[in-house]
């Protein structure tokens, strides 16, 4: 196996998190793909993508939160739910869900650490990490590589994922890549 132990998973590197006009825009998208390129490098080919996507029919509470951001009921092949064009065809894990550990958990080896980065830092990164941690899982989230709905919220979600330590480290690039 090349590149660090473990897998990297790219949480929801996406063109309506990327899109300044969009309701869901990440402020800082731009600046988490720099490192996420280097962690992409190191972590070959032990990567996966993964996408935020609507459900066909909305289910539970989701009816409401659809009804809240009617316009993020597209299809999974909109325009909107591509990865941004830096990633453009790499295959991806698709939930509806914000958290995406179930899409997740069969991909990881015995012992494996589970790398996150991504978008947005206050949801599916913060989902995604606690699930993982609940399961036993050594989660690292790489703060650099991750950007959220604003810098308070980035990082209220980094300090809330803290206190999941030792199941949950939260990074930096260079602690994982050197």
């Amino acid at each position: 196996m090349t590149g660090p132990a473990g897998l990297l998973a790219l949480i929801d590197l996406q063109r309506i998190f990327a899109d300044p006009t969009s309701s869901w825009a990440a402020p800082r998208f731009a600046e988490v793909l720099a490192p996420t390129r280097k962690l992409v490098a190191a972590f070959a080919p032990r990567v996966v993508f993964t996408r935020f996507v609507a459900p066909s029919v909305p289910q539970g509470r989701w009816v409401d939160y659809y009804q809240q951001w009617p316009f993020a009921l597209q299809p999974p092949d909109s325009d909107d739910y591509q990865l941004v064009p830096e990633f453009a065809g790499e295959p991806t894990l698709d939930a509806t869900t914000f958290g995406k550990w179930d899409a997740l958990a069969d991909l990881l080896q015995p012992g494996d650490r589970l790398v996150l980065a991504g978008v947005s830092t206050d949801c599916c990164v913060l989902s995604t990490a606690l699930a993982a941690a609940d399961a036993g899982v050594h989660v690292q989230v790489v703060a650099d590589a991750c950007a959220g709905a604003d810098d308070t919220t980035h990082a209220n979600a980094l300090a809330v994922m803290a206190l999941y330590g030792p199941l949950v480290e939260v990074v930096t690039l260079a602690d994982v890549v050197g």
